[in-house]
């Protein structure tokens, strides 16, 4: 367990936090403010303990700082405005000009520091850079999950200089993600999508070791289709993977559910011809891009007494309404199951929220590439670097 912000006292401290405003932008401004309230109430609460407040986060991948389109005044302002209160913006995040910024804060400022990958040093974990940001607060908080598996200056360096400790967006991340990885309830169901084996292969035989159930579909389903002798024509295969998920087949073919049907196009193409077909008659020149009707009865019998699922990647192409079906049914049923339902973020985060699902599920993660590696079981650096209770 890793201390939290209630932990230690922050009264009349400057309380230097990291958080994910990551955000979408459009024209100049955010388009979908989710990551930012995601962090409210961690600031509301360091706010209300009289403390103030110097909050940190990247923005995209920018190529220098003299590059406006990355930086977080737009954030900054829409974080004002959530919480009725100035957020005073700084011209960078450490230098002599940010210094006097913080040093001139009272209890209940806020100040947004500029974009922490404006320096090349960030994701090069610089110890220096790390320092200088550490100079600017007492105490170090950590609320930024979708960042916590990269070791930048900002997440992980910056630990080395002060407390560290976790905001409640982490601590809520680390306890419902850390149930399906040290103490799952069962029966416990994975489901696993998207693309590509290679990306999950450690998580694929991590969860196997765990759960009761894994449940395969989008592109990575091809794979194992394929691998079990099947034709799936035109359908993506990742041949470099098919020796990979004959290995896992053979060893775990009891527990994996692979769709029987398939929705099928005659092209890569929203407005492209469909059919429903049976995985093993897949005509020439057609490709599978969703699962069928048969494959969801598969997915809700499968799911029936379920008392703790996981789901991580879409079943099929969920972009093109025509290929979308399949994952938002599955949302729905995970809606209804009953069971303790943790998302992980990414397409399967999104793929809730349009589903209209999003408030049923137990717990939706903020971080598509953290939860993923915490799920594989690894460590992540910007916990690691937290305290312990």
């Amino acid at each position: 367990m890793k201390k939290t912000v209630k932990d230690i006292d922050i009264k009349n401290k400057r309380v230097l936090m990291r958080v994910d405003f990551n955000v979408p932008m459009a024209d100049g401004k955010v388009s979908d403010d989710k990551r930012i309230k995601a962090a409210l109430p961690t600031i509301k609460y360091v706010l209300e303990q009289g403390a103030s407040l110097i909050l940190m986060s990247h923005l995209g991948r920018p190529k220098s700082a003299s590059d406006s389109a990355f930086s977080l005044r737009a954030a900054s302002e829409v974080l004002a405005a959530l919480l009725e209160t100035p957020v005073k913006m700084a011209p960078d995040c450490v230098g002599p000009e940010v210094e006097k910024l913080a040093q001139e804060m009272k209890p209940g400022d806020v100040l947004m520091l500029e974009n922490t990958r404006f320096h090349a040093g960030e994701e090069k974990n610089d110890l220096d850079l790390a320092k200088q940001m550490a100079a600017l607060g007492d105490v170090y908080v950590n609320d930024a999950f979708g960042s916590a598996h990269r070791a930048h200056s900002s997440t992980e360096g910056i630990a080395r200089f002060l407390p560290a400790v976790s905001g409640f967006l982490m601590e809520q991340e680390l306890e419902y993600l850390g149930r399906a990885v040290a103490n799952p309830e069962h029966p416990y169901i994975a489901i696993l999508g998207g693309a590509k084996i290679s990306d999950k292969i450690l998580v694929v035989e991590t969860l196997l070791s765990k759960c009761d159930k894994l449940i395969i579909g989008g592109g990575m389903a091809n794979t194992f289709l394929s691998a079990q002798g099947l034709n799936m024509q035109d359908s993506l295969v990742e041949a470099e993977s098919l020796e990979l998920a004959k290995t896992i087949m053979a060893k775990s073919s009891e527990k994996i559910i692979l769709p029987v049907d398939a929705i099928i196009a005659d092209k890569f193409d929203a407005e492209a011809n469909t059919q429903i077909v049976d995985v093993d008659k897949i005509p020439a020149g057609w490709r599978m891009l969703d699962v069928g009707p048969k494959t969801l009865e598969l997915y809700k019998t499968s799911l029936n007494g379920v008392k703790l699922v996981v789901w991580n990647g879409p079943v099929g192409v969920f972009e093109m309404p025509k290929f979308a079906e399949g994952t938002f049914a599955l949302a729905r049923m995970l809606a209804d199951s009953g069971a303790i339902t943790v998302i992980g973020g990414g397409d399967s985060a999104s793929a809730v929220k349009k589903a209209g699902v999003a408030k049923k599920m137990t717990h939706v993660s903020t971080g598509g590439g953290a939860s993923l590696e915490f799920l594989e079981g690894k460590e992540l650096p910007g916990v690691a670097a937290l305290l312990d209770k």
